[in-house]
């Protein structure tokens, strides 16, 4: 069927002969298949296609879809750069267990408590059908009135390879009080309680560690204490303490010292009706867990002190139970302690870095795109992408060098490695010194930006909010008369 005008193929069979800009002079000349010459009278023309449904529909500046494909290209080495980063992190857990695994631990200490067994009587109905007297031995769980722990945490840092971890010598002193055991409300006669089979046991996550010979003071006669948890404290790790003919008078004091070595962190259960915690460290940047924080801590540039005064009506278990109530889960739930926290953790930095990876190359990839919008430079999507990979080389230097050196001295070192990098490269792709200075300098901010961010957690989200507005408000200064519909073409003229 004949046309009117020409057909799509028609429009698309252009042959550049001069392009604009070319060096033949201010025009430039298009012509068809056929020989017709079309002349543009601009430098600044833009070539027309004209077709049957769309008329005006002008040839798109593509310099959108530079940045495009190579911020998803840069993406792609970003998610590299978080597996390597996640590897290296999970190895230094790994490197933490297996240099404390043979002695050092996380301690926690529960205890004392006192414990007297009793014969439980009651009766069946025999086969004969005559009534018959059963017995067991069951026992009863005492609670200290008063518990008083003092200790001091003499730590170090020891390394296994590139990885340090702390340990620590725990040196405790632990007092207190029980009242006589008092089985009246449970009905069990006199006669059924099994004194001469009571102990006190202290359960311990880790028994090895003990350094000492422990002894216990009770009521002013020394008790050597035994391994394990003894025959009522169940399965676990800990010491106990027989205490055949001791259990005379109306109540009891208590004393003993306990030496421990362990890793990471130490923690107490607040067993008393009244418990006092008191810690002293070399530590300096303490982190205290648990359901309850000190009451008092003061931490200094040489150390830690810090004081926890807590009382029973805050947990969730009573003072004494017996055997037919299991409360092993609920004193655990209830620790409370101190973790020897590291302050510089170069993972954590360099985790919280990567994060801001996107914004870094999308910021980039905006300057050198408004080169080309402005400027009128032309920059080609690998250049693009040869940029991103330089940037998020920065982030692998960052993390592999700060295992060696500290993160400041890596940063350091990272930074200015890339921002060299970048400048030097964009001094050849821009055509001009000044040029790239400029991005550098960019680049440069950027990452004076991102450790300031680094270096203040607190208000980490008042600076990284307040920077992407003066970032935003430089932007939309600097396009404001930019033609967004032809773009690189401002309104009036070439932008100045």
């Amino acid at each position: 069927m004949a046309s009117d005008g020409p057909t799509r193929a028609d429009h698309t069979r252009w042959s550049l002969l001069s392009a604009p800009g070319s060096g033949r002079g201010g025009d430039g000349a298009l012509q068809l298949d056929s020989g017709m010459p079309l002349n543009l009278s601009s430098r600044h023309a833009h070539l027309s296609l004209m077709s049957p449904s769309r008329e005006g529909c002008s040839v798109r500046d593509r310099r959108f879809d530079r940045p495009g494909w190579s911020g998803a290209g840069a993406v792609i080495a970003e998610w590299g750069l978080d597996r390597a980063e996640a590897t290296q992190r999970g190895t230094h857990p790994w490197q933490t267990r297996s240099s404390t695994s043979s002695t050092r631990k996380q301690q926690s200490i529960m205890g004392p408590v006192l414990v007297v067994p009793y014969v439980s009587r009651w009766t069946e109905e025999a086969k004969s059908g005559q009534q018959e007297t059963k017995t067991t031995v069951r026992y009863c769980s005492f609670l200290p009135e008063d518990l008083e722990v003092s200790g001091k945490i003499d730590s170090e840092v020891r390394y296994r390879g590139i990885f340090g971890v702390p340990v620590y010598r725990l040196t405790l002193q632990v007092k207190g009080r029980f009242l006589q055991p008092d089985f009246t409300d449970w009905g069990i006669a006199a006669a059924d309680i099994l004194w001469d089979r009571a102990e006190m046991w202290v359960r311990i996550s880790d028994a090895r560690a003990i350094q000492n010979q422990a002894a216990l003071s009770w009521n002013g006669a020394a008790v050597p204490f035994a391994p394990g948890l003894g025959d009522f404290g169940g399965a676990g790790s800990g010491i106990h303490v027989p205490l055949k003919g001791r259990m005379t008078g109306r109540g009891y004091e208590f004393s003993f010292p306990l030496i421990l070595n362990g890793s990471v962190g130490a923690y107490f259960a607040p067993l008393g009706r009244g418990t006092t915690v008191t810690l002293a460290s070399n530590w300096n940047s303490p982190s205290f867990q648990g359901n309850w924080l000190p009451t008092d801590r003061r931490v200094r540039p040489d150390g830690f002190d810090a004081t926890w005064v807590i009382s029973s009506l805050g947990r969730n278990y009573p003072q004494r139970w017996t055997s037919e109530t299991n409360m092993t889960k609920e004193m655990e739930e209830s620790r409370f302690g101190v973790d020897l926290f590291t302050s510089i953790d170069v993972y954590r930095l360099s985790e919280r870095s990567v994060k801001y990876e996107s914004l870094f190359l999308i910021l980039t990839f905006l300057t050198l795109w408004m080169f080309e919008a402005i400027e009128n430079q032309r920059i080609h999507s690998l250049q693009y992408l040869l940029v991103g990979a330089a940037m998020c080389l920065f982030y692998l230097l960052l993390l592999s060098l700060s295992e060696h050196t500290g993160f400041l001295i890596a940063y350091l070192l990272a930074s200015t490695g890339v921002i060299g990098l970048i400048t030097a490269y964009c001094a050849a792709v821009l055509k001009g010194v000044g040029r790239a200075a400029l991005v550098g300098g960019i680049v440069a901010a950027l990452y004076s930006y991102l450790y300031i961010l680094l270096n203040n957690e607190d208000y980490a989200l008042l600076i990284g909010s307040v920077g992407l507005f003066l970032i935003l408000a430089a932007v939309m200064y600097l396009t404001r008369k930019m033609d967004w519909y032809e773009t690189g073409v401002p309104s009036s003229g070439i932008v100045r």
